[in-house]
């Protein structure tokens, strides 16, 4: 069971550090003025968001090497999740930015201030204030999703409790595994809770 907690911790944490900063990048080319760019970007999106991602993990491990593109299950977990979590944190972001009324970054210019600090000092805390309920929502779901990984043989908590339960023909090892995830959900709650708090100051 900590070998399997382990993997869930691994994955949540590296889709994190890889789909954020993706999710940056891809907000930033569908907001671009160039058409093509923003089209694809668009395409990216629909794809992610309208497939199921389960279906992206087995299409990433089973399905590419038919092409010459191999990775190992762990490596395909952590690509068919950033790719898919990046789609929705994407949208998440855009929304953020196009919800700040441009006439801050006007006043912003007659004050003197600097690209860097206008974001820094005056945009980014309000975007971040505005995406973090729907951020954390993500998070929380994120947290479940890694039990998707079966579907490709990875031991994760929710597979080695169903061998166990097998095994040892007792449900006890399923429920353990259901108080694992949902101290892990309560802990990251708490964590996303007192963010928020943080930047409730900001309107």
């Amino acid at each position: 069971m900590f070998e399997g907690f382990k993997i869930v911790v691994s994955l949540f944490a590296l889709t994190l550090v890889f789909s954020i900063p993706l999710g940056i990048v891809v907000t930033s080319l569908k907001l671009s003025g160039n058409k093509i760019i923003s089209s694809i970007t668009s395409l990216y999106i629909l794809v992610m968001r309208g497939t199921p991602l389960l279906l992206q993990i087995i299409i990433i491990y089973f399905g590419l090497p038919l092409v010459g593109v191999v990775f190992d299950r762990f490596e395909s977990a952590v690509l068919a999740f950033t790719l898919n979590y990046a789609a929705y944190f994407a949208e998440i972001f855009r929304g953020g930015v196009l919800s700040i009324d441009k006439g801050q970054n006007e006043a912003c210019k007659v004050l003197g201030f600097s690209k860097l600090t206008m974001y820094r000092r005056i945009i980014f805390p309000q975007v971040l204030k505005r995406i973090l309920p729907p951020i954390s929502n993500e998070i929380i779901t994120l947290v479940k999703d890694t039990s998707l990984v079966y579907i490709i043989g990875l031991n994760d908590i929710l597979r080695v409790a169903q061998i166990a339960a097998n095994r040892e023909v007792s449900l006890m090892p399923l429920v353990e595994a259901g108080i694992i995830y949902l101290a892990m959900i309560a802990v990251l709650t708490q964590l996303l809770n007192m963010l928020e708090k943080k930047f409730s100051y900001y309107k």
